[in-house]
Formats: C-alpha cells, sequence, structure tokens
C-alpha cells in the first residue's frame, strides 16, 4: 500500500507537527478534565467542565488554563511520533505479502504502539498533572482557610493573608523526583498508564483503519481529507470513553499533593477500590466527555497531517537538489 512508502523521518515529522497542533487547540479541556477527576466527593470544587474553566479564569487568568502545557508541547512530539510510527512499523511486519491485516493483527499492532509510547507519555502525564491540579489544591485551601475563619466565635477576625506558595515548575519538579526517587519517580503510575494506553491502542488503530478505509475511492488511494479526520475523531473519541476508568486512576495515582480530607492511595487495585466504595462506580466516568473533546479533534488532526503527507513535503524541500 501507498503508505509503506512513507520514510520512518517522515512519519516522526508529521506525528510531532499533529501533536503541537492538537495541544494548543484542547489543553484547557485537558485541564479541566485532569481537576474533575481529582476531586472527590466532599471537596467538589467545580460541577462541569465549563464551570471548571470559568473558575480557572477569574482566579488564575487566561494562561491559567494553559498551566502545563509546556510540558506537554515539548515531549508531545516524540511521544506522537513514537505512537503513529510504531504502530505502522508493527502493521508493516504483521501483514503478508501487503494483504489487509485481520482484526487481530490490527489489535496487536495497537498493543505495540501503546506499549512503545508510555516510554515518553508516562514522565509527560506525571509532571502535566501537577502542575495542571496545582490551581485546584490553591483554590480549595483558600476556600476552606475563608471558611474557618468566618466559623471563629466572635465571626470574622481580621488577620494577615499569608502569601500563597510559589507554584511549582517542570524543571522543579523534574528535579525534584530525581532527587527524591530517581528515574522511577518520573514513572509513577507506570503501570496505570500502560492500562490506559495500550487498550486505548488497540481500540483506536484497528477502528480508525476501518472507518479511514470506508472513504477510499479505490483500495490504493488515499482517503479524502474529510474521512481521515472524522475517522480519526470518532474512533479517537469511542478509544477514550473506553479507557477513562483506568484514566480516572492513573491521574489520582499521579497527583503528587491531595486536598484536605482527600484519600490517598497505594496502588492500582487499591485506588480503584476507594473510588467505587467511596464515590460509586459513576466516579470512574469522570472527565470521560472532557477526555473525549480532548482526543477527538486531537487525533483527527493527527491523522489529517499524516495523510497530507506534510513531514514528506518538507523532507523534500530539505532534499531537494540546491541550483
Amino acid at each position: 500500500m501507498a503508505d509503506k512508502q512513507i520514510s520512518l523521518p517522515a512519519k516522526l515529522i508529521n506525528g510531532g507537527i499533529a501533536g503541537l497542533i492538537g495541544v494548543t487547540c484542547v489543553f484547557p479541556i485537558d485541564l479541566a478534565k485532569t481537576r474533575l477527576q481529582n476531586q472527590q466527593n466532599g471537596q467538589r470544587m467545580y460541577t462541569s467542565m465549563s464551570d471548571c474553566l470559568i473558575k480557572t479564569i477569574r482566579s488564575e487568568g487566561y494562561f491559567g488554563m494553559y498551566r502545563g502545557a509546556a510540558v506537554n508541547l515539548t515531549l508531545v512530539t516524540p511521544e506522537k511520533a513514537i505512537k503513529l510510527a510504531a504502530n505502522d512499523f508493527f502493521r508493516h511486519h504483521l501483514s503478508k505479502d501487503g494483504q489487509k491485516l485481520t482484526l487481530l493483527r490490527e489489535m496487536l499492532a495497537g498493543c505495540g504502539a501503546g506499549t512503545c509510547q508510555v516510554i515518553v507519555t508516562t514522565p509527560m502525564e506525571m509532571l502535566k498533572i501537577q502542575l495542571q491540579d496545582a490551581g485546584r489544591i490553591a483554590a480549595q485551601k483558600k476556600i476552606l482557610a475563608a471558611q474557618a475563619q468566618l466559623s471563629t466565635p466572635g465571626g470574622a477576625q481580621p488577620s494577615v493573608e499569608a502569601p500563597a506558595a510559589p507554584r511549582p515548575t517542570a524543571t522543579q519538579l523534574t528535579r525534584d523526583l530525581l532527587r527524591s526517587h530517581g528515574i522511577a519517580g518520573l514513572y509513577k503510575g507506570l503501570g496505570a498508564t500502560l492500562l490506559r494506553d495500550v487498550p486505548f491502542s488497540i481500540v483506536y488503530f484497528p477502528l480508525f483503519a476501518n472507518l479511514n478505509q470506508l472513504g477510499q475511492p479505490a483500495s490504493e488511494e488515499k482517503s479524502p481529507f474529510y474521512v481521515s479526520f472524522l475517522a480519526g475523531c470518532v474512533a479517537g473519541s469511542t478509544a477514550a470513553v473506553a479507557v477513562n476508568p483506568c484514566d480516572v486512576v492513573k491521574t489520582r495515582l499521579q497527583s503528587l499533593q491531595r486536598g484536605v480530607n482527600e484519600d490517598t492511595y497505594s496502588g492500582f487495585l487499591d485506588c480503584a477500590r476507594k473510588i467505587l466504595r467511596n464515590e460509586g462506580p459513576s466516579a470512574f466516568l469522570k472527565g470521560a466527555y472532557c477526555r473525549a473533546l480532548v482526543i477527538a479533534p486531537l487525533f483527527g488532526i493527527a491523522q489529517v497531517v499524516y495523510f497530507l503527507g506534510i513531514g514528506e513535503t518538507l523532507l523534500g524541500l530539505l532534499q531537494s537538489p540546491q541550483p
């Protein structure tokens, strides 16, 4: 097939460009997803995605919605590049003489891609979650302090407000984690990340390939622009919602700071058990629609860039003979 002739450098460029564009567009929704997933019963600060974004803008300003975006923009290029290139690599080696892959082989290729990407995904998510959730914890502490002041005998008393603690940076977090836990500190929640990303890729890549194939004019031709985009959106949102329970557990495990009276967890099973017992089954779907809104355009854009062949065009310009 035509896409097998695309060079690996071109695939890496395509994946990187798609990741940068996609993250820039949907990062505020991803921030809302993280904050909604991390809040526990009795400590609810946000009622919905829109409520979270409005309160974030009011308390942290417009750029507060992009807390942690620098980490994503730095690491999403290798992450998306590895994911797309690995899937293509496995599909190529699992195919027999160019024949169409069976569903099982498509799922195996997706499994390989999801396993490869966690090398970058885990530390990226680890740092991003701390930066995204810092505003929620700071706002919660401020509200609780105000409530405690009002509940003191004699009513509210004038007091000097303590200066807000400086918010951590990605560099500071990385340094602290490496100093205290070594490289393993950046890979906290690795098991939960695998349990999210491997099933995601098993669902996403075969679903995308089959949906995209429905719009191909002929077997050797690429699908039209809009078909690739829609196939990426539908496959991405479907896979995102399917693995959201694992994403909730992963987010909770990777959060180093806790709000007042929030549970702590010793591992994946302990976290899942406490969420089920204290918050009910519906808690595993927290942020599901946010995640679908993030993943759908993210992978739609990724597949469009990939199939438009922007990487091949750039490489062609670089390799063209100079006059």
